[in-house]
């Protein structure tokens, strides 16, 4: 199975012009991590499954709706917010990071997809002083600290089946660490949605703000 087929298995619903951003993933990764490592070197191998289809594992739990605004804090070289971008072309992403070479990758791979809807910035979540509908994460740091870097960063009004909160991709046995949280948390297994191996531990955790 190709990398798009694999997508489609999942995504049945994905347009030809998003396919076709989805397929040039895979070259414009390999080529930036020559010059910026921001992928592990095996991991450029697995990175329809291990990046891009965890990342759009978040849409398995909320979709998000038009002219909604999405945080992406400490996004890399742009996961989650680059593959949920592609997927939803009218939701605003704003992808953060304190590593200014990987927001130099993020700006390279979404301006060579024509991705309107993406802005990077090199910046620490602390510092932030927007309101989104909802914040994003691949496992930054604990969940009590990554609430008190963005619990301040929601919009009141709520337009989602979720109210707004944080929706944060980690895998493992989160029981102590969301214990540590003392906040209400709902999570969602993705092992529920894909079935490749490497999502038996795999987790999005919804956090409300």
């Amino acid at each position: 199975m190709d990398n798009v087929d694999l997508l489609l298995r999942y995504f049945p619903d994905l347009t030809t012009g998003q396919l076709d951003q989805f397929k040039k993933l895979g070259p414009l990764y390999a080529e930036w991590n020559e010059k910026i490592n921001v992928i592990s070197r095996k991991d450029v191998e697995n990175l329809y499954v291990n990046h891009v289809l965890h990342s759009l594992g978040i849409a398995r739990v909320q979709t998000f709706r038009p002219d909604a605004d999405v945080l992406d804090v400490g996004t890399g070289g742009g996961f989650p917010g680059i593959p949920l971008a592609i997927l939803f072309p009218q939701t605003r992403f704003h992808l953060v990071d304190s590593i200014g070479k990987k927001i130099t990758v993020v700006n390279a791979v979404a301006e060579a997809l024509h991705l309107t809807n993406v802005r990077a910035e090199q910046a620490r979540a602390e510092q932030l002083k927007g309101q989104y509908d909802f914040v994003v994460s691949r496992a930054v740091t604990r969940m009590k600290e990554f609430y008190g870097w963005v619990r301040l960063r929601a919009k009141k009004k709520s337009i989602h089946e979720l109210d707004n909160g944080i929706l944060y991709l980690k895998g493992g046995d989160l029981e102590e660490e969301l214990r540590e949280l003392k906040r209400p948390y709902a999570l969602y297994a993705l092992s529920d949605y894909f079935t490749e191996e490497f999502f038996e531990t795999k987790k999005v955790v919804y956090v409300p703000l």
